[in-house]
């Protein structure tokens, strides 16, 4: 923009006018930050558990590994990601004599030297629809997911989300993953994110404690909102993220809680039940959408959507 001075210029002007310019011009050098992480919309992500909802209603009550409702998950997620522009690669394995399915969605851009990728388990137990374990960090990883073809970021690191197949199992579909991995492409994930269960009804705020980097943005994201958490045991091992940290992989992630029974230290600190599981539907026919807890599926998303858009810029 051209700056015109009519009439006569003083020198107090024309220092305010170099003033202002260079202002100008440090603030067109100064790097910016790529894009701040947006809020997810909890409704839509509720909108994803009603489908899941539906799909296990329609195929016997579950979506488990090697059933017709797990390859129903699996379709409609990846439905909705080749709409938005990911490219999605499906993986296939076999577990207990069934055919499982991993999905995998790149976004395009971003240093393919540097990936970051997030997860979260899209099968169920064979006992029910699985809402909480997991359609709740399915779905929240799926709207991140769209929210990212919406706002069209274009983050400095490439970006990879994962839906995993068969982690009830014993995590098969992610180690399965992980080991087919070449030892140059395992150095090119610079992070991976999971999410499993993260709306119990009862909750809890539990951010994982295995990579200082990853876990102080979790927890700095917390603090933001002014809510405390604590450090995750409960899942130690027993989610996707532990193949990739066996492979040398940093990881992080967060968690609402299972079986775990909630203190009264936990109550007064974050509400709900002292003496009551985390979840009492873990791994149960009652887990369906009315086993979710709203504020912490809202809270949750955001923090997922908040550890993706600062750990890629």
């Amino acid at each position: 923009m051209k700056l015109s001075v009519p009439g006569r210029v003083t020198g107090a002007a024309v220092i305010a006018v170099a003033a202002l310019l260079t202002t100008s011009a440090i603030a067109d050098a100064a790097p910016a930050r790529v894009a701040a992480a947006p809020d997810i919309p909890v409704a839509n992500v509720k909108a994803h558990l009603t489908q899941l909802q539906s799909i296990a209603t329609a195929n016997g009550g579950n979506r488990a590994h090697g059933r017709a409702g797990y390859k129903a998950s699996l379709d409609y997620v990846k439905a909705q990601l080749d709409a938005a522009g990911f490219t999605t690669t499906i993986q296939q394995f076999t577990a207990s004599s069934r055919v499982g399915y991993n999905l995998i969605a790149d976004w395009p851009g971003g240093d393919a030297n540097q990936v970051v990728m997030a997860g979260s388990h899209l099968d169920s137990v064979t006992s029910g629809a699985g809402i909480n374990d997991n359609g709740s960090g399915s779905a929240a990883l799926l709207e991140a997911a769209l929210t990212v073809s919406r706002t069209q970021y274009q983050p400095t690191k490439h970006l990879r989300f994962a839906w995993w197949g068969a982690e009830e199992l014993g995590m098969i579909g992610s180690r399965n993953y992980v080991n087919g991995l070449t030892t140059a492409n395992r150095a090119k994930i610079s992070g991976y994110l999971n999410f499993d269960m993260i709306g119990s009804p009862n909750p809890g705020y539990f951010v994982y404690d295995d990579d200082p980097a990853i876990e102080k943005t979790l927890k700095d994201f917390y603090a933001g909102i002014g809510v405390a958490t604590e450090i995750e045991t409960e899942g130690d091992g027993r989610s996707d993220h532990a193949p990739f940290k066996s492979a040398g992989i940093p990881v992080g992630g967060v968690f609402t809680g299972a079986s775990s029974t909630k203190s009264a230290a936990q109550a007064a600190k974050w509400g709900g039940t002292a003496g009551q599981s985390f979840d009492r539907c873990y791994h149960s026919s009652c887990d369906t959408t009315s086993n979710i807890n709203d504020t912490a599926l809202n809270r949750n998303s955001d923090a997922l959507a908040y550890a993706v858009w600062e750990l890629s810029e």
